[in-house]
Order: structure tokens, then C-alpha cells, then sequence
């Protein structure tokens, strides 16, 4: 039997008390892509917007076993000691050929999980790029409303467009690994560029000279890049989950960040960029959807794609006869 569906108000009421189930089901509601889901999906957005906004947005990357969900829980139960509540939206990367996904973050971080200050919210990426769910910002609001002061975002970390990360957090921090030969090697100068602070996790026994080693290499490789406009200086840092040390050090480096560019102005400047940048995300989400669901694209698509699989027809071209028949309409 199917769940009875809650009303707005219900749902507003029960996220603005912190209620987990109600907030839960609301993210559910919110991921959805159900037609009549987007509509009281939209609805509860509105109602909820005034109250969200007063967290501190963190994006964790980097190559997968660098250790986010290790860091990410040694990290959380660090700031959750400082007594402050924190959401943690972790996005499984969804099978290309099944589009499922692992959705094993609360097994992973088992005691952030258990911690009462702490809510883990798995998600699957699915097609969207960038290791991002393409609800997330939504999700992110739901949780600043249901008074999560920090927000952290796990990336899958496989080198897609981490600009969409970049740009829905206040705080972008790349994690990688020290002793792997050349440290620089394979990594993308745009997710460098993008990060506010490298953190090279592991740095513990055997490793820890190779960890100073590669700071230095890493402190080197950032200064060789332009100035940031906020005026903030990038950092580079060691810590160890498992060991659980210069995770402090992180956590005063973030909140450094903060006062600096809360000072200067930038941080609301950033943020009014990002939900400028938000708005037009959504426009080509609804534009691409009404694009696909127009009964003559629809007609037309599969006797299209398989002329430019038979290379019978350009792809360019077929693009603009479909594109023609939606602009028609």
C-alpha cells in the first residue's frame, strides 16, 4: 500500500522542527520525477526558501580512494563536537547500463550515521554530471531548513565537471593522496584551479614524510595560479582520518575562509551568483524535458537517431530538424 502523500504544510512544519522522517520523505519528494512530485515539490520550495540559507556549504572531491567517506566521518564527528549539526548529501555513482547505484554511505560512515547531531542523505547521481544528483541544491535547502548549520556534499570524484559543485558551495576542499609517485600526475588543472584548500588525507605512519613532501609540491603548483577575486590565498594541508590528526587545523582553515570573505562582501556575492547560475541549470533541466516529451520530437527521434547511426544523416542535421519541429510548436 502506498504511503499517503503529506501535505505542504505538513511537510513545512515537520522539516522546520527537524523532524528526520518528514525531512526524508521530503527529499524523496524532492528527487522525484513524477510530474505531479515536481509540482508540490516547487510548492514546498517557496515555503521553505525564508528559512534555508544559514548553513556552511562544503564540497568534498577527489579521485575515488583518496578516503572522502573516511575523512567525511572523521571530519563530522569533529564539527559535531563543536555543537553544531551537520547534513552530510553523499552522491553514489548510478550504473551507466542499469542506472542503479550503491547507495553505501551510511554503511561506510557507520558512526556519523549513529551520531544524533548527524543526517547522511545517500543519493544516485544518475545522468547528471559532475557526480551530482540533480536535485542536490534543492536537497541542500531542505536540510538548511530543517537546521543543519553545515552541509557537506561528497562528489563522486571522477573527474566530471566539478565546476556544478564549485558552484553551490561556499567552500570547494580537494582531497588526494601523498606517496604515488609524481603528485601533480592526473590531476585536472580545473579542479586544482576550482579548489579553495588541497587536503592530502593518509598522512599517517610510513606516509607522513611523503604527505610533507607532496604540501610543499602542491603550495608550489597553487601559487603558479591566478589570484582569487575573493582574495582568499588557497591552502594546503595534511590531516589523517584514522589517526584523526590536522583535522582541527582543517575545520579553523574553513571557518578562516568564512570570516574573510563574509568580511569582504564576497560571500553574498558568491551566493547571489550561485542562485542566478541555479535558476538557469533549471531552465535548461525544463527546456531539455519539454524538448523530449513533445509528441512530434518523440515521433520523430527514433527514425533520426537511427539514420546518423547508419551515417545516412549528420548528426547537426538531425538535430535541427528535431529542433525545428519543437520551435514549430
Amino acid at each position: 500500500m502506498a504511503r499517503k502523500r503529506l501535505s505542504i504544510a505538513t511537510l513545512t512544519e515537520g522539516i522546520l522542527a527537524g523532524d528526520r522522517l518528514v525531512l526524508s520523505r521530503a527529499i524523496t519528494l524532492m528527487e522525484s520525477t513524477r510530474a505531479d512530485d515536481a509540482e508540490q515539490a516547487e510548492e514546498l520550495l517557496k515555503a521553505i526558501l525564508p528559512h534555508s540559507g544559514n548553513s556552511m556549504r562544503i564540497g568534498v572531491t577527489g579521485v575515488p580512494g583518496v578516503g572522502k567517506s573516511t575523512f567525511l566521518e572523521s571530519f563530522g564527528e569533529l564539527v559535531t563536537g563543536l555543537d553544531k549539526k551537520i547534513a552530510v548529501l553523499t552522491i553514489d555513482p548510478s550504473s551507466q547500463k542499469t542506472g542503479g547505484s550503491i547507495l553505501g554511505d551510511k554503511t561506510r560512515m557507520e558512526l556519523l550515521a549513529r551520531n544524533p547531531k548527524a543526517f547522511i542523505r545517500p543519493s544516485a547521481s544518475g545522468s547528471a554530471l559532475g557526480g551530482v544528483n540533480n536535485r542536490t541544491r534543492e536537497v541542500m535547502l531542505l536540510c538548511e531548513a530543517a537546521g543543519f548549520e553545515v552541509i557537506f556534499i561528497e562528489t563522486v570524484g571522477v573527474g566530471q565537471s566539478e565546476t556544478l559543485v564549485k558552484g553551490m558551495v561556499d567552500f570547494f576542499l580537494l582531497l588526494m593522496l601523498a606517496g604515488a609517485g609524481d603528485e601533480l600526475q592526473g590531476i585536472k588543472k580545473g579542479i586544482m584551479e576550482m579548489a579553495d584548500a588541497v587536503v592530502i588525507n593518509k598522512a599517517d605512519g610510513d606516509n607522513v614524510k611523503a604527505a610533507k613532501r607532496a604540501r610543499a609540491e602542491y603550495a608550489n603548483a597553487l601559487h603558479l595560479f591566478p589570484a582569487e577575486a575573493t582574495g582568499w590565498i588557497p591552502e594546503v594541508k595534511t590531516c589523517s582520518s584514522l589517526a584523526q590528526t590536522g583535522l582541527e587545523e582543517v575545520w579553523e582553515m574553513i571557518e578562516r575562509h568564512h570570516r574573510q570573505l563574509t568580511g569582504n562582501g564576497h560571500f553574498e556575492k558568491n551566493r547571489k551568483a550561485q542562485s542566478v547560475q541555479w535558476m538557469k541549470e533549471r531552465i535548461a533541466t525544463l527546456l531539455e524535458r519539454a524538448f523530449y516529451e513533445m509528441p512530434e520530437v518523440k515521433d520523430n527521434y527514433p527514425k533520426l537517431m537511427k539514420q546518423v547511426e547508419a551515417g545516412e544523416l549528420p548528426a547537426l542535421n538531425a538535430a535541427h530538424q528535431l529542433m525545428n519541429k519543437f520551435l514549430k510548436n
